[in-house]
């Protein structure tokens, strides 16, 4: 549901180039899209007062790269199974609600 808002936001925009929604607010929750260079969503769902997502996003991507696209048997697009990321990326989500997400 969510790239077809993506692709539209990305061609009516006013700005020229524009990389589609990066933040969408709503009364109860924020979500936050990160896009790779290679066209790799990455998306967190959040309280509206909840500050640091993009460094949560940076954190989460780095661990993809690391620990999927590094992966000989990882395919684009199939569901990452690996323990080292579900460690990985558990921690990560744990040190942020400690920290308030704002030093991941």
């Amino acid at each position: 549901m969510f790239y077809p808002l993506y692709a539209l936001a990305s061609q009516f925009s006013p700005e020229p180039k524009s990389s589609g929604i990066e933040v969408l607010e709503a009364d109860n929750f924020r979500m936050n899209c990160l896009q790779t260079l290679t066209g790799v969503k990455f998306m967190v769902i959040s309280d509206p007062k909840q500050s640091g997502i993009d460094g949560l996003l940076h954190r989460i991507y780095e661990l993809y790269a690391d620990f999927a696209l590094k992966n000989p048997f990882y395919s684009l697009e199939m569901p990452i199974r690996c323990e080292l990321f579900d460690e990985h990326m558990k921690s990560a989500l744990e040190h942020s609600e400690k920290l308030g997400i704002s030093n991941v």
